[in-house]
């Protein structure tokens, strides 16, 4: 008798059975994703020739994912719609420079990034303006009912304070690695840097977030 028996064929039929697909579902699928690739070719050679609708479609398309990544970037929502009204704006000039090695949304990010340093340094002087202001009002007297409201305010400026303390390279790095969760290779096409570059200034973001954090606790 050998050693290991047989698998009885009972076990084998009652196995879960290997998944059916339909016939031509990869196909499809891959005709899909050309579908959309030949659209964004279609899309880019239109912003190229100066076509007005075509920055309009860019915008329909493109609009909420900009906007997202410049309100986790400047954490504020006034500041954000600006970074986002300048980059649409500046799309016609700014797409010479695409050059077809990522997506038109990563390139647009890139764009939006070039609009975005003055508006992160005057959205970081508008919340101290407004952390003075919340400090005065903490030295009120407070009813046990606002307890817990000022604690989850108090936590809010801590993690903002440390995002502004960050360098802005620093900072670009963390929310589009870390926030965002987009690859190295994909923020280095995006800031136009090496990938080493990317993963050194995130490292130092890290750091740099965790000292201020245990600094103020």
């Amino acid at each position: 008798m050998p050693l290991v028996s047989a698998v009885p064929r009972a076990r084998v039929e009652a196995s879960e059975p290997e998944p059916q697909f339909a016939e031509g579902t990869g196909e499809s699928m891959r005709l899909d994703v050309i579908d959309v690739i030949d659209e964004e070719h279609d899309l880019v050679d239109r912003l190229r020739a100066g076509e007005r609708a075509a920055v309009e479609a860019a915008y329909v398309a493109h609009h909420a994912a900009i906007r997202g990544f410049a309100r986790r970037l400047v954490n504020d929502d006034s500041a954000a719609e600006d970074i986002v009204h300048e980059a649409f704006v500046a799309l016609p000039r700014a797409i010479r420079r695409f050059r077809g090695e990522g997506s038109l949304r990563s390139f647009l990010i890139g764009v939006a990034i070039n609009h975005s340093r003055r508006h992160v340094r005057s959205a970081v002087r508008r919340r101290r303006a407004t952390e003075r202001l919340a400090e005065r009002e903490e030295l009120r007297p407070h009813t046990i009912d606002a307890t817990d409201e000022l604690i989850r305010r108090r936590l809010a400026v801590r993690l903002s304070n440390a995002l502004d303390r960050i360098p802005i390279d620093q900072r670009l790095v963390f929310v589009l690695c870390e926030v965002e969760q987009r690859t190295s290779v994909e923020v280095g096409r995006i800031l136009d840097v090496p990938e080493g570059t990317v993963r050194t200034r995130l490292f130092h973001a890290k750091r740099k977030l965790r000292e201020i954090l245990e600094d103020a606790r």
